[in-house]
């Protein structure tokens, strides 16, 4: 199992999935691939999931596990952030890889202004985008960028470990919820007790977690967190929607105050195969900090945002989408479908693109002779 794993990961596997009654399948660049010709039985994936957790007595209740999450490695290989629920009865696993060794900004071809953003002193960092947009990643990066560069201590909270990243010029704590600590709540009442410089939340999931976060980027510390939200206007709205309504009123000036900075990414197809983010970034100025006090003035973030390209280095989506366009990275018609507003980018774009243009990386080829492959290392 541990070469089928292997195998998949060299091929691009981004994630694995395993269902009884299904084929194990791998998402490679994107798309979900089978690996296997032959189904698997619930016998045989109730025995990769109890292989995969980690302790005795959550084995001995496997029967009565219905969501359950830990992380697995594979030595040389790299680590798995596992996810094994019920779906119709029986057990499913999905795990998603992560790489052995930590991205670098460069690594990931992200904007450079990311390195910038990880260079600041305090506040607040969010890192958005939907599940599966490669904010770990971004995250991962960024804590690089500080490990490589600053003599400071990290302590990061994660629900599980998915990086591992060694000591460097920064000492790196990381706690994993459920095993180092019981929770996000728990470990945040005790993590400005440590003598962190930066602190890393996996997840901002309540009011508590942005609570306490807010508190942390007030109290001189960087904060670098995420949320699942799809841009930088609706993280401030997701965010302020929290709170009651007599309370949003100084959220908004805590907000205003503290962020420093919102990136919210998307993974797009590029021409050549593989993915690539696209990000919108949002860097705080004092006209935006305005527009985050002022309920009625939200609107024009995103206006802000273009217009501080030079000066700031904030971007949109589109004029993101654009430069991949324009360097030959994506296909003209992959970014209009991850644009914004689709029209506007066309009409931006100032072009049209070919119906009969095939996307490079659509990974609808070799599915035969991969599931081929690994059905051979699998032993038939």
């Amino acid at each position: 199992m541990q070469e089928l794993f292997k195998a998949a990961v060299e091929r691009g596997a981004s994630d694995i999935h395993i269902k009884a009654g299904d084929y194990m399948r791998a998402r490679i660049h994107g798309v979900l691939q089978p690996l296997t010709q032959q189904k698997l039985t619930v016998e045989q994936v109730r025995g990769i999931a109890l292989q995969l957790i980690p302790h005795e007595d959550d084995r001995q209740d496997f029967e009565k596990l219905l969501d359950y999450d830990c992380s697995w490695g594979i030595p040389g290989v790299g680590r798995f952030r596992v996810n094994i629920m019920k779906q119709r009865g029986s057990p499913m696993i999905v795990m998603r890889a992560i790489p052995i060794e930590i991205p670098s900004v460069e690594d990931l071809d992200l904007p450079p202004i990311i390195n910038k953003i990880s260079s600041f002193e305090r506040g607040l960092i969010l890192v958005t985008g939907v599940t599966g947009s490669g904010k770990s990643s971004t995250m991962a990066a960024m804590i690089n960028w500080i490990n490589r560069n600053k003599s400071v201590h990290v302590v990061t909270l994660e629900n599980p470990i998915e990086f591992l990243h060694r000591d460097n010029q920064s000492s790196i704590t990381q706690r994993d919820i459920g095993t180092d600590t019981d929770s996000f709540a728990t470990g945040l009442r005790s993590v400005l007790r440590q003598d962190p410089d930066v602190i890393l939340i996996g997840e901002m999931r309540d009011k508590v977690t942005i609570e306490t976060a807010l508190k942390a980027a007030e109290t001189g510390h960087l904060v670098i967190s995420t949320l699942h939200t799809r841009n930088a206007v609706q993280t401030l709205s997701r965010i302020i929607a929290v709170f009651e309504s007599s309370e949003q009123e100084m959220i908004r000036v805590r907000l205003s105050e503290s962020l420093q900075a919102v990136i919210s990414q998307r993974l797009v197809q590029r021409k050549e195969g593989g993915r690539v983010a696209a990000m919108e970034i949002l860097v705080m100025t004092s006209t935006i900090r305005d527009c985050v006090r002022d309920r009625t003035r939200l609107d024009e973030i995103g206006d802000l945002i273009e217009e501080g390209r030079e000066v700031y280095g904030s971007q949109s989506f589109d004029q993101h989408l654009t430069d991949l366009v324009k360097s030959g990275a994506v296909e003209f018609d992959v970014a209009k479908a991850a644009a914004n507003n689709p029209a506007d980018f066309d009409l931006k774009m100032n072009m049209f693109s070919d119906p009969r243009t095939q996307r490079a990386g659509s990974g609808q080829g070799g599915t035969s002779s991969l599931a081929d492959e690994m059905t051979t290392l699998m032993g038939g």
